[in-house]
């Protein structure tokens, strides 16, 4: 094997390099095998471009020794075929005089003496890929992060609507659609977010990347404030079903409790709510309803429409309608500015809710186009869409009729509209738990509600 003479380079110089890929390394956080064979990798580009792209080149880089060197093989012909990997013996004999066809010659060169454009190269090529072995491992740390809470500072504003927040390694990007509306940063504000998502790589985007896409305006943002400073919650004790959210305005989380002696709503506010006003102010004053949960619609839909009182819940699970019925002073409350109230209400239940004062109610029920509706709406569907002759009213179909006073009748086997008229008054008041007051009251709901034809 022809083997062409090598150039040895001065000890100190190589020393010096293996020192500074050492401390560059730890600069920028990778291990020194990592950072050599970028560098080694960032050679074997460089030579290719004098040697050929498909150059036999291998790189001996020895920080014991120390020593660094460059070897190209190359087969010697008579007739060069493919000049990557094939050298004429008259050139080859510029290597080795004694050179013949046949052999493999190898051509040591010296990195260091590379003229100043093949330097300028190899550095350009290492930088650039050191660049991009640290965008993988920032992706890499962050991408095993969305959903998380993270902690960063404010570093600049970009056309008054994109901030940029220093996490570190990394900036994250937290955009105007996910801030709270109207809140400001400045210079050394610390700024809490959940990571929503992680692109090594954003096309169109001005940052090269990885991008972190930071969030305050979603509802995991929420989620993981209560997780932080909730120990029920985090343990699991109380869990967060779901959590709907118009940003700066209201948030609403469905919780329920997985022991029987812990109170979710009361383990979420805290004795006079202190446990939830770090949370509201980190969310800017944003309101917070904790709404616990009840497997009945009626319930559910009654805790989710708060803050507002509701005197009356008719749900119909099969079309996922309800009507809420509140009192006179209630209605604004319930409805919210822009009706957000119901919609977040209706977005957490699965229902769509119409909410109407018992003015209002009143009023609408006392035409019999109105109340023909609304027996449509909430009456019972058989399979094909049409009322099943025969079909009984449950008593839940009488407005203003308490979830408390129909389990008594139901009790007492009432278990209809159409059961509950057949009593004569005297019957009725000697139900138990009714008694006169309670049955006054029935009948007079009877009397406004229900029409009796004579036979």
């Amino acid at each position: 094997m022809a083997k062409s003479k090598k150039k040895q380079q001065a000890g100190p110089d190589i020393r010096a390099f293996f020192d500074s890929m050492d401390a560059l390394a730890a600069e920028k956080g990778l291990g020194k095998d990592e950072i050599m064979e970028i560098f080694r990798g960032s050679l074997i580009t460089s030579y290719q471009r004098k040697y050929g792209p498909d150059a036999r080149i291998e790189v001996t880089l020895d920080s014991e020794t120390p020593a660094m060197g460059v070897s190209i093989h190359k087969q010697i012909v008579e007739t060069v075929e493919d000049p990557s990997l094939e050298i004429s013996v008259e050139e080859a004999k510029k290597h080795k005089a004694d050179a013949q066809a046949g052999e493999e010659l190898i051509i040591e060169e010296e990195p260091f003496a590379f003229s100043r454009i093949g330097a300028t190269n190899v550095r350009h090529i290492f930088f650039q890929r050191l660049k991009e072995q640290e965008r993988e491992i920032i992706y890499n740390e962050f991408s095993h992060k969305e959903g998380e809470l993270i902690t960063g500072q404010f570093l600049r504003w970009r056309d008054r609507e994109v901030v940029y927040v220093d996490l570190g390694r990394a900036e994250g990007v937290l955009p105007r659609r996910e801030q709270i509306p109207r809140e400001r940063f400045h210079p050394g504000d610390r700024i809490k977010a959940v990571v929503k998502s992680v692109e090594l790589r954003r096309e169109k985007s001005r940052d090269p990347g990885p991008y972190i896409l930071l969030s305050r305006a979603a509802p995991e943002f929420v989620r993981r404030l209560f997780e932080q400073e909730i120990p029920e919650i985090y343990d699991g004790v109380v869990e967060i079903m779901d959590i709907v959210r118009d940003a700066g305005f209201r948030s609403k989380l469905l919780v329920r409790s997985n022991r029987s002696d812990v109170d979710p709503v009361g383990a979420c506010v805290g004795i006079k709510g202190v446990r939830i006003q770090s949370i509201v102010r980190e969310l800017g004053n944003e309101r917070i309803d904790i709404v616990n949960y009840s497997p009945e619609a009626a319930e559910l839909i009654a805790n989710a429409i708060s803050p507002a009182r509701v005197a009356e819940v008719r749900a119909d699970s099969g079309t996922k309608e309800a009507l809420v019925l509140v009192p006179d002073d209630q209605l604004r409350l319930a409805q919210g500015p822009d009706n957000k109230n119901v919609k977040l209400a209706a977005r957490l239940t699965g229902f769509r809710l119409i909410v109407k004062s018992l003015t209002q109610f009143g009023e609408e029920m006392s035409s019999p186009e109105a109340r023909a509706q609304l027996e449509q709406l909430f009456s019972p569907k058989s399979d094909d869409g049409a009322e099943e002759e025969g079909d009984y009213t449950p008593l839940s179909e009488l407005p203003g009729l308490s979830s408390r006073i129909i389990g008594l009748l139901e009790d007492a086997g009432v278990k209809s509209v159409e059961d509950l008229v057949e009593l004569e008054p005297e019957e009725l008041e000697a139900l138990e738990g009714i008694g006169k007051t309670t049955a006054t009251q029935i009948l007079k709901i009877l009397e406004d509600v229900v029409s009796f034809e004579e036979v």
